[in-house]
């Protein structure tokens, strides 16, 4: 399997993911990796029909992803994969998954988590997350579309002294 891209973004799936991102990283496969949303039928439901024309879309869990990753009958695959939060994409990197950068486009702000940026806003899990992803050599690359100059979120964290 070949991941074309690997991005946190709280929104999952919207318009500059189905517009931009798809087109320039030339997937065939949009996977949204999340245990919520694969239990959540409605979620599930609106999020697929969001997809792009001409674009499969699933929805499935960590461990599932982990699963295909690994089995031979998915290299066909050239996909990108969605993830909510950091948390999640360590666990996708913790299983196998090889990437080089991950890309953040957006990380909602609760009363759990303090902004870092304009929009990516991050609690204790988060930056233990990104801490160690940062430790395995991974780029943490902020962007909301392809065209965007990168920013790297280890700076921001670093300069608000999360890190």
């Amino acid at each position: 399997m070949d991941v074309r891209l690997l991005r946190i973004d709280s929104r999952l799936l919207h318009g500059q993911v189905t517009t931009n991102w798809a087109k320039a990283v030339k997937v065939n496969r949009i996977l949204i990796v999340s245990d919520r949303v694969a239990e959540d039928l409605t979620r599930k439901t609106l999020i697929i029909q969001a997809a792009p024309p001409g674009i499969r879309t699933n929805v499935i869990t960590v461990e599932k992803m982990i699963r295909l990753y690994r089995d031979p009958r998915f290299d066909i695959l050239k996909p990108m994969i969605l993830v909510e939060d950091p948390v999640d994409a360590k666990r996708v990197v913790e299983g196998g998954i090889k990437v080089e950068s991950i890309n953040i486009g957006a990380i909602s702000f609760d009363t759990t988590r303090i902004m870092v940026t304009d929009a990516i806003a991050v609690n204790a899990a988060d930056v233990e997350a990104f801490k160690w992803l940062h430790d395995r050599g991974i780029k943490l690359d902020v962007r909301k579309v392809s065209s965007d100059s990168s920013k790297n979120l280890w700076k921001s964290l670093s300069e608000k002294g999360l890190v």
